[in-house]
């Protein structure tokens, strides 16, 4: 989203008054900036999965990572966190207070038709125990 003249900024205030919500995805890179945030009716931040493939070992990333989660729980912004594929990730970003994560720890991309039966079988459990572990090591995020 490039353009945010007038009329764009009152055809996404008519959007969220109707209740649906706005995300801005790869926060991070490419036309993502920190005022936007600010500007835009934004109700989530996607961050770019390139801070969290180094999550772990990268200072740098971390330092971002962390800054862009407390200022998306600041400003009341549901925060996801793109491309977690490891368990080391996925409690770090429980303890940054991430709210949703999403990434190949859990699934790869799949076929609608496949998601059903995704979710009936043993991978489905898997996640959930997963979760429940992760959960049990602290207070769920919020």
């Amino acid at each position: 989203m490039m353009d945010e003249n007038e009329d764009t900024m009152a055809g996404l205030a008519a959007i969220r008054n109707l209740g649906v919500g706005l995300s801005m995805d790869d926060f991070g890179t490419g036309y993502s900036s920190l005022s936007r945030l600010t500007r835009l009716p934004l109700t989530e931040i996607k961050i770019d999965r390139s801070f969290i493939m180094n999550l772990e070992h990268d200072p740098n990333a971390q330092a971002v990572t962390t800054a862009v989660i407390g200022i998306g729980n600041r400003l009341n912004m549901t925060v996801v966190t793109e491309g977690v594929e490891t368990e080391a990730q996925l409690k770090l970003l429980k303890g940054l207070n991430c709210d949703v994560v999403q990434g190949y720890l859990f699934a790869r991309p799949m076929a609608p038709e496949d998601l059903l039966q995704w979710s009936e079988g043993p991978a489905m459990s898997l996640v959930s125990d997963m979760a429940k572990h992760v959960l049990a090591e602290g207070e769920p995020a919020k």
